[in-house]
């Protein structure tokens, strides 16, 4: 499993844009930058629509005030899904939404979560996660499921 200190592995994420789907490599993304990266089990499920993304949401000027360039949120859900989600929650322009449609990224983190018997399959592990230029600076997977408390945004904010 991926630790603080740990740089990220290299993988690619469909991202949605006016011109359709596009693929962003991590590199892409946190080069250069301070991201927070938060990842869910899947979007439009109950802990992660009514709990996990709206504290980041809420959350958002807070975070540019910390010095955070980007809020992103990942799932192993098509891009598709995860533009609908982004559109359902008004949260496009806070948050960028980064589809992970076969776990690959999950996988390389050791973060993967197999909810196959509940009929979810490869789903992500929840987590929240400073990434500084590629390199992890805080942790946060959540231990208990249908929580998102050590994972959520008020955590990760007093992380700052």
């Amino acid at each position: 499993m991926i630790k603080v200190g740990d740089r990220l592995p290299n993988a690619t994420f469909t991202t949605m844009t006016a011109e359709g789907p596009a693929q962003k490599s991590t590199d892409d993304i946190f080069k250069g930058r301070k991201i927070v990266i938060f990842a869910v089990p899947g979007a439009f499920t109950p802990t992660c629509h009514r709990n996990h993304l709206p504290g980041f949401l809420q959350n958002a000027d807070a975070f540019k005030a910390k010095g955070v360039d980007q809020i992103a949120v990942t799932a192993v859900n098509d891009v598709f899904v995860m533009d609908a989600w982004s559109k359902d929650t008004k949260a496009g322009d806070k948050i960028q939404f980064l589809a992970d449609g076969s776990g690959h990224f999950a996988k390389a983190l050791g973060l993967d979560l197999d909810l196959g018997e509940r009929g979810m399959g490869l789903r992500s592990q929840r987590y929240s996660m400073l990434v500084d230029d590629g390199v992890v600076r805080q942790l946060n997977v959540e231990t208990v499921a249908g929580k998102a408390e050590t994972s959520g945004a008020d955590h990760i904010l007093k992380q700052l």
